[in-house]
């Protein structure tokens, strides 16, 4: 087991962190749907109820690291310009392929309801399992395919890091034969813990409902899902984090501890809620150069 934590709280220099864009411009970039045929809970009947996968793929001569990129928004809606299209150039500049997964949510499709659980999970998981099954094709390694969740997507990215989908070797669907197991988990700014007095309660809402039984908000509360198969997962959060508070990424990182996960953990004092990159905000504008190094050192890119 390996774990750091690291806390900043005073406000030093700011590191601005660019991401370079050459290396985007040398890619592809493609629009996917998730579900070929039958989408489980679905009707297919408007915007919305088609999950898809905006591919970013880099040029390598060797197969590449690949991420699942899953945006924040309360499951209300998808942040996916900042925390989206900016990380997939992000990590396109480190020679890491991405998608962005516009997984389903409340509000939106379905005749106006919109989608809660299982559905944004289910979504979260195909879309590794998608990543992985079309390895070759992507030139990508399917042992290095992981997840960046923020906000409200960084507790859809905790929850598929420690649920998983059952695989079925003998599926019809090519798919549905791998793991949906990521090989690592970055959260940023997550939420994790529901029917807390710390837990985001419009994620909660708009995930679970209002009335959703006990059994059922313990069972994605993820600190309590956490286990020996829980991917090495990155933390990134700030202590003046007023919408989601720092809470919840200290107790999933206690989580990871207590069941020896490689983890590594980055409080920073000063930043608001949803920071994407957060290049203008002194002290939390090292986290970006933070991850990029813990990639290095897991072996996922050697972009330095």
């Amino acid at each position: 087991m390996r774990l750091c934590v690291s806390v900043f709280l005073f406000s030093c220099l700011s590191l601005i962190y660019i991401v370079p864009c050459s290396a985007q411009s040398s890619g592809s970039t493609t629009t996917v749907k998730l579900w070929q045929d039958g989408i489980p809970g679905s009707d297919l009947k408007e915007d919305g109820d088609t999950p898809e996968l905006i591919i970013h793929q880099v040029v390598s001569d060797q197969p590449t690291a690949g991420v699942v990129i899953l945006p924040g928004g309360g499951y209300g809606h998808h942040a996916i310009g900042h925390e989206g299209h900016a990380f997939a150039e992000w990590f396109d500049s480190m020679g890491i392929s991405s998608a962005i997964c516009t997984y389903r949510m409340r509000g939106k499709g379905n005749e106006g309801q919109g989608y809660g659980h299982p559905a944004p999970m289910i979504d979260a998981q195909r879309a590794i399992q998608t990543l992985r099954s079309r390895a070759q094709e992507l030139n990508l390694d399917p042992n290095r395919i992981g997840v960046i969740g923020f906000s409200a997507g960084g507790h859809l990215a905790s929850t598929v890091a420690t649920q998983f989908a059952q695989v079925d070797p003998n599926a019809t669907d090519p798919v549905l034969r791998v793991s949906s197991r990521p090989d690592f988990c970055i959260l940023c700014y997550p939420v994790i813990a529901l029917g807390k007095p710390f837990t985001h309660q419009g994620s909660q809402k708009n995930l679970l409902g209002a009335d959703a039984g006990a059994d059922l908000v313990e069972s994605l509360s993820n600190e309590t899902r956490v286990s020996e198969q829980t991917p090495p997962t990155f933390l990134f959060h700030t202590a003046a984090d007023k919408a989601v508070p720092v809470q919840n990424s200290l107790v999933y990182y206690e989580a990871c501890v207590a069941h020896g996960v490689d983890v590594e953990m980055h409080l920073f004092n000063d930043g608001r809620h949803g920071l994407g990159l957060a290049a203008s905000t002194p002290g939390a504008s090292q986290w970006a150069d933070l991850c990029q190094q813990w990639l290095i050192r897991h072996a996922m890119t050697t972009a330095n």
